[in-house]
């Protein structure tokens, strides 16, 4: 016996229609969602930042754009040459600087001829764009506290870092973050 094929009625929508309300609920809800993006975001996890200046070239331009991870060094500890977002100044004054870590908490820093030694030890310092013409503070040891970095900037020529005696080491409170990539101009898009 042949079954005969039917075509089958579409059922009705057994769904509610919504009401204002929900609709109300969930456009309040989209807008709290925009509301963190836009603010909670960028002052807790991930933050865009601009270079200014040229104390990090050969490696940062001015004007390009990174992206700064907020939440990593609240888990871990930076580490010897991270780039790192900091405020020179405390947070209270809108002011951040870019620059590279050298020297690590508890750490001694000397830098004597051109050649930065931590402990007494001459490290590795691909880094620099040119030669330090001033050793500043770091001329005579620099006994780090548990909590402060020894930074400094790729072009040692006119970076104003943890040499000067006004900014010296700086403390693990006044670091913003570290930048892990660099966005802008695309055709650098990566890590630093």
């Amino acid at each position: 016996m042949k079954e005969e094929m039917t075509d089958s009625i579409p059922q009705e929508k057994t769904g509610k229609k919504r009401t204002k309300v929900s609709y109300t609920i969930e456009f309040v809800i989209y807008i709290a969602l925009i509301l963190l993006c836009i603010f909670w975001v960028p002052e807790h996890i991930v933050q865009r930042t601009v270079v200014k200046g040229e104390s990090m070239e050969n490696n940062l331009h001015e004007g390009e754009s990174l992206l700064v991870d907020k939440v990593s060094y609240k888990f871990s500890s930076p580490s010897r040459y991270d780039i790192i977002v900091f405020y020179p100044y405390g947070k209270d004054v809108d002011e951040y600087y870019v620059k590279r870590i050298y020297g690590l908490p508890g750490e001694t820093v000397q830098i004597k001829d051109n050649d930065i030694y931590i402990n007494g030890e001459k490290i590795e310092d691909s880094y620099a764009k040119n030669a330090m013409d001033d050793a500043g503070i770091a001329e005579e040891p620099v006994k780090l506290a548990e909590d402060e970095y020894f930074v400094l900037g790729d072009n040692r020529m006119v970076s104003l870092d943890s040499r000067d005696p006004d900014l010296g080491p700086i403390k693990k409170e006044n670091i913003a973050g570290h930048v892990f990539l660099r966005i802008w101009p695309l055709s650098k898009f990566g890590t630093p």
